[in-house]
């Protein structure tokens, strides 16, 4: 391996990392959090902002590129522009996106923006109040719509909405995409993955037919965008509306993957559907020097393994959503 640069077994480069600040969330979404769960990390464990860009600062150092902020429900942390601010300033970092529930952004979307959050994915998987109330645990609809019309009046472009498709929604599909093709907002697509025993209850729902149906519907053609993540995207002859697709069962991205994610507490997982990790917190909070960081940095990277089993072996896998980070 390269010594200024991350890349892992397989000739992946890695570049982009999924940061959770907080397992914490205002929601209860079926497939990611269960019912009654209170197995929360303490605050005191989760890292500090001055971790946080001592980190970041030493992974951009290796070739970290993009940073997308994650949770829980990230608008949760407290101070969380200010966190914003800091990471948009280390040398090498390009891009600081951040995926919400969107039920504080009406609030805080214009101090988001002037931190230096260049893109929002918003999560929204139906549009019935009382479908949004049975997949989220609370009536939410008409406080996610009003942050993704603030984002969208603050200047946020382009707002990405995510749906998570499974047995109780799937039939809302059409909706979503006049909706978002309305707005101007690009619709993706994701299929369920069986993250925990909750997750798995949902209903799975193939999208390779939904990929058929919609390109057939409206003409559908590739398109150049790109969000540094696993989504492929088509767009209608006329760019009026995009649509992209997340599909980590029916045909993966695994061999493409240039993803990590780093928990609230400082684990940092090397695939989203396998259990190898490293934990920088007790490290840093034990005194590890920059070099140290570095070279564990190093050596977490070579345990990354070539792929996931979520389709052979969808019951391994028993950490939560949450837990991991979106």
């Amino acid at each position: 391996m390269n010594a200024n640069s991350l890349v892992d077994r397989f000739g992946r480069s890695i570049e982009y990392l999924r940061l959770s600040v907080t397992d914490r969330c205002d929601l209860r979404c079926a497939y990611c959090i269960p019912k009654g769960f209170k197995n929360f990390e303490e605050p005191e464990h989760w890292l500090t902002f001055t971790e946080l860009e001592r980190l970041l600062g030493l992974f951009a150092g290796l070739g970290l590129k993009r940073v997308r902020l994650t949770g829980g429900e990230p608008l949760l942390r407290g101070k969380l522009p200010e966190l914003c601010a800091r990471i948009t300033t280390l040398p090498g970092i390009e891009d600081l996106s951040l995926s919400s529930n969107a039920t504080q952004l009406a609030r805080m979307a214009g101090d988001l923006k002037r931190a230096g959050v260049r893109r929002l994915n918003i999560s929204l998987d139906s549009l019935r109040p009382e479908r949004v109330a049975k997949i989220n645990g609370s009536p939410v609809l008409e406080q996610v719509l009003a942050g993704l019309e603030a984002a969208r009046q603050v200047g946020f472009a382009p707002i990405k909405v995510n749906m998570v498709v499974m047995q109780e929604n799937v039939d809302e599909i059409d909706a979503m995409v006049a909706f978002c093709m309305e707005r101007g907002f690009v619709l993706r697509l994701i299929e369920l993955m069986p993250m925990g025993e909750t997750a798995r209850r949902m209903g799975y729902v193939d999208l390779q037919p939904v990929i058929h149906g919609l390109r057939q519907r409206f003409s559908l053609v590739d398109t150049l965008m790109t969000g540094g993540g696993p989504a492929r995207y088509l767009g209608t002859p006329d760019g009026r509306f995009t649509v992209g697709f997340i599909t980590p069962i029916s045909q993966h991205f695994c061999a493409s993957c240039n993803r990590v994610r780093l928990t609230a507490d400082g684990v940092l997982h090397l695939c989203l559907g396998q259990e190898e990790h490293m934990d920088f917190r007790r490290m840093m909070r034990a005194g590890a020097t920059d070099a140290d960081l570095v070279e564990a940095c190093h050596r977490a990277i070579d345990l990354k393994p070539e792929r996931h089993e979520f389709r052979e072996q969808p019951q391994k896998l028993v950490r939560f959503m949450n837990m991991t980070g979106g």
